[in-house]
């Protein structure tokens, strides 16, 4: 108990300095870049786009995004128009890079640097492909934490349903990092962990939260999901269920959506949001490529881990619905490019 609440005092502290690179290569001018989304309904990739487009913007490049829709058909498509496009770098944001392997290697062959965003389970180069970098905070932290922020807020006697997708690899080192905490929490039951497609949430979580209401009663007291996603179709059906605002905790390990901060602004059911510096993340994505296009390493920032709650969430963009942390970060690495 006593280690979840210093670990959960810890992550939410605001107005953390700047540690990213304070040095690189110069702007490498005239590019061209593609961004392929796995699905522009998900709050994350749309954040990780519109700080790319910023830094794009300030790098004196162009940028287009190709939606995948969440389904192997689109995504087919997303890289094929991409391709179609001849950028100069690409962004694989929100995919599984290893399940894709193939259509980055056609990018990689023609010479295009590769980076991704939540493309893999760890921060880094991803092994067995061409992606040279995934830029995320690390995911099985993240995952600690808003597990150990259900201990904490239960005083470790959690009752907890996790929410994952099986069809990424990331959903499901992040289940696996939570229901490990609940498991070693003594008096916290792990009631279920339930598969949806993140995809299919809008359909299925209404359905879904009534049933889990009916197996599992007042046991269930907290649930935590690998994305925000999974609670803006929960909420209403909670409510209709007569479920109080506060009878029930809804934590998640991602990624910060507009919809979660209103909801922990207004204490509606979601408590807890471990939001990702998605605009930060943005630029370092185009960072990234301009450093693979100057012939140098990978920078292989890593974000620490944020965790959004009611007590700090007016602060670092939080007024805006978003984490932006007030580091300065973005004249940083304006200053880099453009000495």
């Amino acid at each position: 108990m006593v280690q979840a609440q210093e670990m959960v005092a810890k992550a939410t502290l605001g107005a953390v300095p700047w540690s990213g690179p304070e040095s690189g290569p110069r702007a490498q001018r005239g590019k061209s870049i593609a961004i392929v989304a796995e699905d522009m309904r998900n709050g994350g990739i749309v954040g990780v786009a519109q700080g790319a487009r910023e830094a794009a913007k300030a790098m004196g490049w162009t940028l287009r995004v190709f939606d995948g829709a969440g389904s192997p058909e689109g995504r087919a498509k997303a890289f094929a128009d991409a391709l179609a496009a001849n950028p100069d770098g690409l962004v694989l944001c929100g995919a599984d890079a290893l399940e894709n392997k193939a259509a980055l290697a056609v990018f990689a062959d023609k010479g295009v640097p590769v980076v991704g965003w939540h493309a893999g389970e760890r921060p880094g180069p991803i092994d067995g492909t061409p992606m040279a970098m995934n830029v995320t905070t690390d995911p099985l932290e993240v995952a600690r934490i808003t597990a150990m922020a259900a201990v904490a807020q239960s005083n470790g006697k959690a009752g907890v349903v996790i929410l994952t997708d099986s069809r990424y690899s990331i959903a499901m080192a992040k289940a696996k990092a939570m229901e490990n905490v609940i498991r070693a929490c003594r008096e916290c039951s792990l009631l279920e962990v339930r598969d949806v497609a993140i995809s299919e949430s809008r359909e299925r979580m209404p359905a879904i939260t009534t049933e889990l209401l009916q197996r599992h009663g007042k046991r269930w007291t907290h649930t935590l999901a690998i994305n925000d996603i999974y609670f803006d179709y929960a909420v209403a059906t909670l409510a209709s269920a007569a479920i109080p605002r506060d009878g029930l905790s809804l934590l998640s390990a991602g990624d910060g959506s507009a919809s979660a901060f209103l909801r922990i602004q207004e204490k509606n059911y979601q408590t807890v949001t471990v939001a990702e510096p998605l605009n930060v993340h943005g630029w370092q994505v185009i960072d990234e490529l301009n450093r693979l296009m100057a012939g140098q390493p990978v920078s292989a920032f890593v974000a620490p881990v944020h965790l959004v709650n009611a007590d700090n969430i007016a602060f670092d963009g939080g007024k805006k619905l978003l984490y932006d942390p007030s580091n300065g970060y973005r004249d940083i690495y304006r200053f880099q490019w453009n000495p």
